[in-house]
């Protein structure tokens, strides 16, 4: 009788996962039987747990080691993604407490739902077979569609939860067809037995079947990163969603999603890496140009950041397109600084609106920096690091970017960034306008920081600043993360 080979279980592999999935079920019962309709303890309960989960993930730099026959791995280029999802979770957290009391849709279940979605972002950047991504996929996905309609009162909220729920359905089937051919081209899952059974048949990589399934997982993952044409849902899920979630959404699931795709197109398709690095310029081209346009004519705040969401995703897709070590350590080094210029400007949006958010377009900033000079010029930092000016971290970042595709050869691909980036200042500095050079018609006395919110604006200001001026460590780190 043919016995069957259980795989080695290695739990300290997946020890953050565990973790961070435990406190979010103990926190899930404190809701339950703590009474009380204050849960902003859940929302530092949560932070502290989060602090340990980030312990226990650094705890594992080191050599890669896998577990699960294969199936997932503790490498350091995980460790360094498991970070930003950490990150992006715990400003988002900070944010939310006074939102959600203004909006009055303050159920302490949100900040579990937030530590689910984190778990799936980590094993998307942990997996290494095509089964557990998808898994960490839809263990982040269901919890952003919940939080995405949050607010059950607010049509706009109501309306971006179930558009995310059927175009995130619709696109996790490409993805998930993808695999599926995928695997009938090769015969497995796993990422690394996939490039070995290419290797060993070269002739695999002109099968129909692989080139189509390659195909459909660009498609399912472009989707997750609002990379154009498949970004149609950003604006209005953005817009929609709580602003405290749109700044989670916008930071932790497109760091996750790169994170998968880089990881499975680099060593599931190294054969078709020519063709699948030309599709990425094309993609990567139309994604900084379409966001960038259409977010030109934005009045709302919140839509014009999800269009610049969607652009800069086309910056870390100019790292991917270059298929080299500085490219991709150059997108860790991005999403990172990306978690805190973006959600720290969220953060002065949850300060700046009122209930019902009815007065977040542009307009409604007019002498702004007159009233709330410090909270206007710790905006004003976020939007010059999202422009790219220096010194703050968005500068680094994109000339980390663009000086890989110009070493890969993509010189005009660096020349379109740059001229992208250059059209986003228009955007960004028209909001600065309003602040600064109008006559204020509000005087925005509601727009204090609360303890919370201010701990979030110190770090992430603090952070982009520091990664703008002395970037060399975090490079570093970037650098080891990407040396598989």
């Amino acid at each position: 009788m043919e016995t069957i080979a259980m795989p080695a279980i290695n739990l300290a592999v997946i020890m953050p996962e565990i973790l961070l999935s435990c406190i979010a079920m103990v926190l899930l019962l404190v809701n339950v039987f703590v009474p009380g309709k204050n849960k902003a303890y859940l929302g530092y309960l949560s932070i502290i747990g989060l602090a340990v989960t980030a312990a226990s993930a650094v705890g594992g730099w080191g050599p890669s080691v896998s577990a699960f026959n294969g199936s997932v791995v503790q490498d350091n280029y995980a460790i360094f993604f498991k970070v930003i999802f950490i990150i992006s979770a715990g400003l988002a957290i900070l944010i939310a407490d006074r939102y959600m009391v203004q909006e009055d849709c303050n159920q302490g279940e949100l900040y579990p739902m937030v530590l689910f979605a984190t778990v799936g972002m980590m094993l998307m950047a942990s997996g290494t077979d095509l089964m557990v991504i998808f898994l960490g996929l839809e263990l982040l996905s269901i919890p952003l569609y919940i939080l995405a309609g949050w607010n059950r009162d607010n049509l706009a909220s109501n309306e971006a939860g179930l558009k995310y729920f059927l175009l995130g359905a619709f696109s996790t089937g490409f993805l998930l067809y993808g695999m599926a051919l995928t695997y009938g081209a090769t015969g497995s899952t796993k990422i690394q037995a996939i490039s070995a059974y290419v290797v060993g048949n070269p002739g695999v990589a002109s099968n129909p079947l692989f080139i189509v399934g390659m195909l459909l997982i660009a498609v399912g993952f472009s989707f997750k990163i609002a990379a154009a044409p498949f970004h149609m849902w950003t604006p209005d899920v953005y817009q929609g969603a709580p602003t405290p979630m749109t700044a989670f959404m916008s930071a932790g699931p497109k760091a996750a999603g790169f994170a998968a795709f880089i990881r499975v197109m680099i060593f599931a398709f190294p054969m078709l890496r020519a063709e699948w690095s030309d599709l990425l310029w094309v993609l990567a081209v139309l994604t900084m140009t379409v966001g960038n346009i259409i977010a030109l004519s934005q009045d709302n705040v919140k839509r014009m950041l999800a269009y610049s969401s969607i652009a800069h995703a086309g910056y870390a897709l100019v790292g991917f397109a270059a298929v080299n070590a500085e490219g991709a350590a150059g997108i860790l080094f991005y999403m990172l600084s990306y978690a805190f210029m973006n959600i720290g400007a969220f953060g002065v949006i949850v300060l700046i609106t009122k209930k019902g958010e009815v007065n977040g377009n542009v307009q409604d900033l007019a002498g702004f920096g007159h009233k709330k000079p410090l909270l206007a010029m710790v905006l004003s930092i976020f939007l010059f690091s999202l422009a790219g000016m220096p010194p703050t971290a968005g500068f680094i970042g994109k000339f980390y970017l663009f000086s890989a595709a110009i070493k890969a050869g993509y010189v005009w691909l660096a020349i379109i960034g740059v001229l992208n980036s250059a059209a986003s200042l228009y955007y960004y500095l028209r909001v600065m306008v309003f602040m600064y050079m109008k006559d204020p018609t509000e005087d925005f006395e509601w727009a204090g920081a609360t303890p919370a919110i201010a701990v979030c604006l110190l770090v992430a200001v603090g952070a982009t600043l520091v990664l703008g001026v002395v970037p060399g460590t975090v490079l570093e780190l970037a650098q080891k993360a990407v040396q598989f």
